[in-house]
């Protein structure tokens, strides 16, 4: 289903405008009855079957891609990470209609993947996240908190574990397929093939390639059924997307 800006906008809005007012109302300690006037301090910008998407959000998850090692420079537009977000909340719906325990990770999974971004981010390893005060200098430089980065990395790894006991399983790389990909693209790239190192050192490296490539597809197709068969309305012209950003990312990392 084509991503819109909706007929019924005006009434979509309607029905957002309150929890304008409540948003409002909550940041300043007071009931929504008691506020004398409209003041908005965020506004909905998407709706993904109901679920509201709202700007603040955007904002979070352009702030967030410090965290990601593919997002660099501040190349997250705010058109890309509305398509993000949409793809995520699919998802996440997705989860919870089946089975949303399973997916959780453990808290010593968590904490292995929060070292990891310490030691091996590049925007952390620049300024020496492995050490406290490192860490904490970049959580302030960027806005963030330890509590912020946990649940951003918790729904990080909750996803890609669904999309592992979903897609992965069942998918086997047969012999052939391996030894194609080792004599058709490994070996090219030694200007001398007698350096390359042999098949059996690398098979393994390789099955996890072209597992990871069929997951992506079989991912990228259900995510596309997904938005087909769901309701996504984009509420701000602004942020319909563009020809490379309909999708969101859908590839597995």
């Amino acid at each position: 289903m084509r991503i819109r800006i909706p007929v019924r906008g005006r009434a979509a809005k309607a029905w957002a405008w309150p929890l304008l007012v409540a948003v409002a109302a909550f940041a300043r300690g007071q009931s929504p009855n008691s506020v004398t006037g409209p003041q908005v301090l965020d506004r909905v910008v998407a709706v993904v079957n109901h679920q509201p998407i709202l700007w603040s959000d955007i904002l979070n998850e352009m702030r967030f891609a410090i965290l990601d090692p593919n997002e660099v420079g501040g190349t997250l537009t705010p058109q890309r990470a509305l398509q993000q977000l949409i793809s995520r909340a699919l998802i996440q719906q997705q989860i919870g209609q089946e089975d949303a325990t399973a997916s959780k990770p453990s808290d010593a999974n968590l904490q292995v993947r929060l070292d990891e971004v310490r030691k091996e981010l590049p925007a952390c390893v620049r300024v020496n996240c492995a050490s406290d005060e490192g860490w904490q200098a970049f959580l302030k430089n960027n806005g963030l908190t330890v509590e912020q980065v946990q649940n951003y990395e918790r729904l990080r790894m909750e996803i890609l574990n669904f999309i592992e006991i979903r897609f992965r399983q069942g998918i086997r790389i047969s012999r052939e397929e391996t030894e194609a990909y080792y004599h058709d693209k490994l070996l090219p790239q030694y200007a001398n093939p007698s350096q390359a190192p042999p098949l059996s050192a690398v098979s393994a490296r390789i099955e996890d390639i072209l597992l990871e490539q069929q997951v992506n597809v079989l991912f990228g197709n259900w995510l596309d059924n997904l938005r087909k068969q769901g309701d996504v309305e984009v509420l701000d012209a602004s942020l319909e997307p563009g020809p490379d950003s309909s999708r969101g990312n859908s590839k597995v990392e």
